[in-house]
C-alpha cells in the first residue's frame, strides 16, 4: 500500500533536518573556538544599522527632539551599538557602558532607535550570569524611558514603560530558556561521560576479577597435576630396573593424568576465546564426589594418604569446589615439600551446612606465609568469598597442617 502523502513528507524532511542539524553543530563548534569572527559580524552588523538610521535622518521620524548637535547624535549612536562586542564576556559591563548613552538620548530627546540594543545584552546577562542581576538591569533599562516620559512625552508614562517593560521580559525569558536547554544538555552529556567511565572501570574490574579466578584455577590445575605426574616419573624410573609391570602402570597414571589435566586447562581456557562456540563440552567443576579419584591419584603418586569423614555432606556446589581446591592444594603442597616417606591424614566433619577439613602429613613443611606462590593465597581468596576461614601452618612436633572451616550458609 502506498504510505499517506504526511508520511512521505515526514520521511523526506528527516535527511533535510539532520543536514541543518549538522551544519547547526558546526557553526556552534566553530564558535566556541573563535568567537571573534561572530562578535565582530554582530557588533559590525547593529552598528552599521545604527550609523545608516543616524546618516539618513531615520532617527528624526520618533524624535522628540530634532535639534540634537550631529556630534552628540554620532556619540550617542556609537555609544549604544559598539559595546557590543563584549556582550558575551562582559554583558554587565556592557549595559553599565551603555547606560549613560541612553540616558542622554531620552534627555536631548533623540530617541536613537540604536537604545533598543540593550534588550541583547539583557539577553546574554539573562543567559550567563546569576538571575538576580535582572533585577537592577531592569532598573538600568527603564530608568532611560522615564526620563523620556518626563521631558519630552505627553502620553502618560504607562503607555511608553509597559511595552518596554513587556520587552525586557521577553528577552530575559528566552535568555532563561536557552540557559536551562543548555544546562540541561550539559547535565546529560557530562551523566554520559560519567555512565562510560563507570562501565569502562566495571569492565575493568570483572576482567581483573576473571584474571585472579583463572590464575587460581590454572595454578591448582596445573600445580596438582604436575606435582602427581613428577612423583609417578620419579617412581616409575626407580621401578624400571626391578618392576618393569610397576614402571608401566607409572606410565599408564602419568598419561591419565596429563590427559585430564589437558581436559580441564581445555575447558577453563575457552572462556577466553572471542568467537561464538557451541556449548559443546559441558563437562561440570570438580565436587566432593571427585575426591576418591583425587585421592587415589595422589596415592598413585607416592603419597599414603589416609582419610575419615564425620556426617553427611549438605553443601552447594561452590562451597564444594573450595573444599575440593583446598584438600588438592594441600596435598600438592605435600608432595612438592613434604619430602620422601612423608604421610598424610585427611579429615572431614560435616555438620548441617557447615564443613570443617583437617589436612597433616608428617613431612619438613613448606613457605609458611604462601608468598612463594598462588597456592596459599589462593586457597584463603577461595574461603574468604564463604565468609570461611583457613589456617595453615607448621605443626610443633613436625609437618604440616591446612584446617579449612566453612560456616553454616545465611540463606538470602
Amino acid at each position: 500500500m502506498d504510505p499517506m502523502p504526511e508520511e512521505r513528507e515526514t520521511r523526506a524532511a528527516e535527511p533535510l533536518t539532520q543536514w541543518v542539524q549538522r551544519i547547526a553543530h558546526a557553526v556552534r563548534a566553530f564558535d566556541r573556538r573563535h568567537p571573534l569572527p561572530w562578535d565582530l559580524t554582530f557588533t559590525g552588523f547593529w552598528v552599521t544599522a545604527a550609523l545608516i538610521d543616524y546618516v539618513g535622518g531615520g532617527w528624526e521620524n520618533v524624535a522628540r527632539n530634532k535639534d540634537v548637535p550631529a556630534s552628540l547624535l554620532l556619540t550617542m549612536t556609537l555609544g549604544l551599538s559598539l559595546p557590543l562586542l563584549w556582550r558575551r564576556t562582559h554583558p554587565r559591563a556592557v549595559l553599565c557602558a551603555i547606560a549613560p548613552m541612553a540616558v542622554a538620548n531620552a534627555w536631548s530627546g533623540a530617541v536613537l532607535q540604536a537604545a533598543l540594543l540593550q534588550l541583547v545584552v539583557v539577553y546574554h546577562i539573562a543567559l550567563r550570569r546569576p538571575l538576580r542581576s535582572l533585577w537592577w538591569t531592569t532598573i538600568l533599562v527603564i530608568t532611560p524611558e522615564f526620563v523620556t516620559v518626563a521631558r519630552h512625552s505627553k502620553r502618560s508614562w504607562d503607555e511608553q514603560v509597559v511595552p518596554l517593560l513587556l520587552s525586557i521580559a521577553l528577552c530575559a525569558a528566552i535568555g532563561i530558556t536557552v540557559r536551562t536547554r543548555r544546562d540541561y544538555t550539559e547535565a546529560l552529556e557530562d551523566r554520559a561521560r560519567r555512565l562510560e567511565t563507570e562501565r569502562d572501570q566495571q569492565a575493568q574490574l570483572a576482567a581483573a576479577a576473571e584474571r585472579a579466578r583463572i590464575a587460581r584455577e590454572m595454578h591448582d590445575i596445573i600445580g596438582h597435576n604436575l606435582s602427581v605426574i613428577t612423583g609417578l616419573a620419579d617412581g616409575g624410573r626407580y621401578a624400571a630396573a626391578k618392576s618393569p609391570d610397576r614402571a608401566a602402570q607409572a606410565l599408564d597414571a602419568i598419561a591419565t593424568t596429563s590427559r585430564q589435566a589437558l581436559t580441564e586447562l581445555r575447558r577453563l581456557l575457552d572462556v577466553l576465546r572471542e568467537e561464538d562456540r557451541p556449548a559443546a563440552d559441558l563437562t561440570p567443576q570438580p565436587a566432593l564426589t571427585d575426591l576418591d579419584q583425587l585421592i587415589d591419584g595422589v596415592r598413585k603418586a607416592g603419597l599414603p594418604v589416609s582419610t575419615t569423614i564425620h556426617g553427611t555432606p549438605a553443601i552447594t556446589p561452590g562451597r564444594q569446589l573450595t573444599v575440593y581446591r583446598v584438600i588438592q592444594e594441600a596435598l600438592t603442597n605435600t608432595l612438592k615439600h613434604a619430602g620422601p616417606g612423608a604421610t598424610s591424614q585427611l579429615e572431614m566433619s560435616y555438620d548441617d551446612g557447615a564443613v570443617t577439613v583437617t589436612v597433616t602429613d608428617t613431612g619438613r613443611g613448606g613457605d609458611t606465609d604462601g608468598t612463594g606462590g598462588r597456592g596459599l593465597p589462593g586457597m584463603r581468596e577461595r574461603t574468604a568469598l564463604y565468609s570461611g576461614t583457613l589456617e595453615a601452618g607448621p605443626l610443633p612436633e613436625g609437618g604440616w597442617r591446612v584446617r579449612l572451616h566453612l560456616p553454616e550458609e545465611t540463606p538470602q
